[in-house]
């Protein structure tokens, strides 16, 4: 009992962490997965969530033992380093967010019923709500709101999956024929589903600008085994998470022939009737309610990291000598990353499915990079050999990386021949 409270109490960089990939991996991809493909897809969620582990571990693991940022170990191992991987962080800032607000736009019009009003004044809405929010309750608030959210969606997904599985699963239509998995098709999906599976890789450095912000809102540094059995539990997490909306997707799509839409107002309204139509009508706002607040939360996440890593790089490659005003950074950071998405947003339409897509492959063909980097920096001279990660979880990320790099080509092959 007491270890659970121990846990309960060091819960931060894994929640945050579990919030913000709880997101378009899963509510989107996960659903679709199994909508389209059936339970077979639980081998590459499976997969993906076990190959990029270490990548993601290590964001913890360096920053506890070195009490520096993901970031900072980058620039250690040569400017080259850093100048990469804010290349990559520029990229996503044209995608991860804007794809993330377009679905939780698609839920909030879905939620209020007001399918009149355009995706990108609903996004606006949110990206002044939200950067409000950070600005004034920065990380303190988030770590204590999400709280609350990772626990209300953790009880109603083990509910409706349950119910899901307990009502059996759909009838398939006359003459249905299974899609094919290795046609260019398939292999599109399939890049989706790993590139975000549990989420971007890039997504590392933002573990470990967490925990340096948990460290100086407690003032206490936890052991290395302490800071990865709290990353754990979150991890954890979302891989569950990923498999239940596979399920609820196959259990109640798989063989009807019905497509998910690309529409982000369409999108929406399926994904709650998907819980309704097994829980009952009644279920319908608190469902609503559940999915656009899992959305919100990974929303606000993902600004805040995005925001922290933009803040970081910048202070690092040109103002590391300097007075550097850490809070009005951020400040700008945030209305800035605002901005430039809600122009995003306005080009792409309500046509959610390109963002997506957009993101997705930005993210699968840049892992191999970034588990690359994140292993130098664990197994440099800035961490004691104790403190090294051991052998077969070297040998784990070997394989990740070979397997991200040899799918990488595959791809590149289909699309160039």
């Amino acid at each position: 009992m007491s270890k659970v409270k121990t846990l309960l109490k060091n819960l931060g960089p894994g929640l945050l962490f579990a919030s913000m990939a709880i997101g378009t991996s899963h509510l989107v991809l996960s659903t679709k997965a199994g909508a389209q493909y059936g339970w077979l897809m639980v081998i590459p969620i499976v997969l993906a969530n076990i190959l990029k582990y270490p990548f993601f571990e290590f964001g913890i693991r360096y920053t506890n033992v070195t009490g520096k940022s993901l970031i900072e170990g980058y620039l250690n191992r040569g400017r080259g380093y850093l100048w990469l991987y804010a290349l990559i962080t520029l990229i996503t800032t044209f995608t991860i967010l804007a794809a993330l607000y377009v679905v939780t736009s698609g839920l909030f019009i879905n939620l209020f019923k007001i399918p009149d009003v355009p995706v990108s004044i609903v996004a606006l809405g949110l990206f002044v709500f939200i950067g409000t929010l950070l600005i004034i309750g920065r990380y303190k608030f988030l770590e204590t709101s999400l709280k609350f959210v990772i626990s209300i969606l953790f009880v109603a997904l083990i509910v409706t999956t349950a119910l899901v599985v307990f009502n059996g699963k759909v009838a398939s239509v006359p003459d249905f024929r299974p899609p094919e998995i290795f046609n260019e098709v398939g292999i599109l999906f399939l890049i989706g589903l790993v590139g975000w599976m549990p989420t971007a890789v890039e997504a590392s450095s933002w573990v470990s600008l967490w925990s340096l912000e948990k460290f100086k809102l407690t003032g206490k540094k936890l052991s290395l085994g302490e800071a990865l059995q709290e990353f754990n539990s979150g991890y954890i997490m979302t891989a569950l998470f990923a498999v239940f909306f596979l399920v609820i997707g196959w259990m109640t799509l798989y063989g009807t022939n019905t497509e998910i839409s690309g529409n982000a107002i369409i999108f929406a309204d399926q994904l709650v009737n998907l819980f309704t139509s097994n829980i009952g009508s009644w279920a319908y706002i608190f469902i609503a309610v559940s999915a656009f607040a899992t959305m919100f939360s990974t929303c606000m996440t993902a600004h805040d990291a995005v925001a922290r890593v933009s803040v970081d790089i910048v202070e690092l490659l040109f103002l590391k000598d300097r007075a550097f005003p850490r809070k009005r950074y951020f400040t700008i950071g945030v209305i800035a990353l605002a901005v430039i998405n809600f122009i995003v947003i306005s080009a792409f339409g309500a046509n959610m499915g390109q963002l997506v897509a957009l993101a997705t492959f930005v993210s699968f063909v840049l892992a191999p990079v970034v588990g690359y980097m994140n292993l130098k920096n664990v197994m440099s001279s800035d961490l004691p050999e104790s403190a090294r990660p051991r052998r077969r979880l070297q040998l784990l990320t070997y394989t990740g990386i070979i397997f991200l790099s040899l799918f990488a080509v595959y791809y590149c092959w289909i699309v160039l021949f």
